[in-house]
């Protein structure tokens, strides 16, 4: 799949008028969002307080963790006052739980209708879903990395709720993609050396490692080599011949006198 072909073909342009297609304002685990401040469609409804203080609450944590957003600078962003927050919202904590549920709900959207389901072949699917990952890893950092990843790794010892809502966030992104992969071991006779579960969650595994390495480096292109390896691992492992072709040209015939 050429870049860009994977995020024009699900949103007809670009991953943010997908999202606007979709009714949705948000990506979840790389995602994009759109403008706090963009006006609605003609046919999109109010926007509540509550739906404002999430979305303002996935922009912010994003750009500065869980720890850096405060309530007030939250009911700034969102343009409600901090006596909607506290009716919405017990604490800062159920924010943070109810962000992460959020995230999940506003953007499964975007990958149930995204083109990697198309295909016939279930490695096939395998791979477009890790094209499509990698389209939308195109954008500032902040816009491109996962809520859930970002808020747990500051909060998994602080708060059980939050590590509870973001392990749900993750895991249950993951547990779409075990059919697919069952479907690809049993069609090479490894269902006995795979657990789809526990694949599947390794994919995420990946992508969680890639965005904590692109925020390091500042450069998420680091992010991209990482997608790279884990669509050739799978390429490997279910004996995709295009990858398989490739391999001894890029091995070196060892020489007399050469370590083994």
């Amino acid at each position: 799949m050429a870049r860009g072909d994977g995020v024009r073909a699900a949103a007809g342009g670009n991953a943010v008028q997908g999202l606007v297609a979709l009714g949705v304002d948000t990506y979840q685990l790389v995602g994009t969002m759109r403008p706090m401040n963009a006006k609605p469609t003609t046919s999109s409804p109010p926007v509540g307080a509550r739906e404002k203080l999430l979305n303002a609450a996935l922009k912010m944590i994003r750009e500065k963790g869980y720890g850096a957003t405060s309530v007030d600078a939250l009911c700034a962003e969102a343009g409600v006052t901090k006596g909607a927050f506290f009716h919405h919202f017990k604490s800062k904590e159920a924010l943070g739980v109810a962000a992460a549920e959020h995230w999940s709900a506003t953007t499964s959207q975007l990958f149930a209708q995204a083109p990697y389901h198309h295909h016939a072949d279930p490695l096939q699917r395998i791979l477009a879903y890790i094209d499509f990952r990698t389209e939308l890893l195109n954008g500032p950092l902040a816009e491109i990395t996962c809520l859930a990843g970002t808020m747990v790794q500051e909060s998994y010892q602080s708060s059980d709720a939050i590590r509870a809502a973001c392990n749900a966030s993750i895991a249950d992104h993951a547990a779409t993609l075990e059919a697919d992969i069952a479907a690809a071991a049993a069609h090479c006779g490894m269902l006995r050396e795979v657990s789809p579960a526990s694949l599947a969650l390794h994919t995420q595994a990946v992508l969680q490692g890639a965005f904590i390495l692109a925020k390091a480096s500042g450069d998420t292109s680091v992010a991209v080599e990482s997608t790279a390896h884990l669509k050739r691992y799978f390429e490997l492992l279910f004996g995709c011949s295009s990858s398989l072709k490739a391999v001894p040209d890029q091995i070196s015939t060892p020489t007399k006198g050469d370590t083994p």
